[in-house]
């Protein structure tokens, strides 16, 4: 019996995924995104590993796929493409929070990197970036949640957004 395989991934640098089956369905590959026109890219910028695809197994079909982008290069540890532009795009928000003080936006910036790679500090960090987008207000608060929802980890999900 063989054992399974990863494909390898086409995704965009905005973070849309082209392809994660760039080898078995070469087909739908594209140089660059449909839904932004950004370059798609397979390989990490900074080490060239291959983005793991989805997988394949030779015993179990999979009707669906359940793909989830991957945040950082497991091979390097540095971030995607993706990642680094929403963090950017976080911290871009918080700088326009005028509800908080320039403290603050500071302190919920430097939350962003424990609540997306659930670090020890994550339970802190999530209970940080919940208080401060409380104060933030509703409109930060829900832009906020829009820009970092795919990035954060499971644990800070459960703090910040306990639906």
């Amino acid at each position: 019996m063989s054992e399974g395989w990863y494909d390898v991934a086409q995704i965009c640098t905005n973070g849309h995924v082209i392809n994660a089956y760039t080898r078995s369905s070469p087909q739908h590959n594209e140089n660059h995104c449909h839904i932004c026109g950004q370059p798609t890219i397979a390989k990490c910028p900074h080490c060239q590993t291959e983005i793991r695809g989805e997988y394949h197994s030779s015993v179990v079909f999979i009707f669906s796929s359940h793909y989830k982008k991957p945040l950082f290069c497991p091979s390097c540890g540095q971030a995607y493409p993706w990642t680094v532009a929403v963090m950017q795009g976080a911290r871009d928000l918080s700088d326009e929070l005028e509800n908080l003080t320039p403290e603050e936006r500071e302190q919920l910036k430097g939350s962003l990197d424990d609540i997306i790679r659930d670090s020890p500090q994550a339970t802190v960090a999530a209970t940080r970036f919940k208080r401060l987008a409380a104060k933030a207000g509703r409109t930060a608060a829900d832009g906020l949640k829009e820009i970092m929802i795919d990035l954060v980890s499971e644990t800070a999900k459960k703090i910040i957004w306990p639906t």
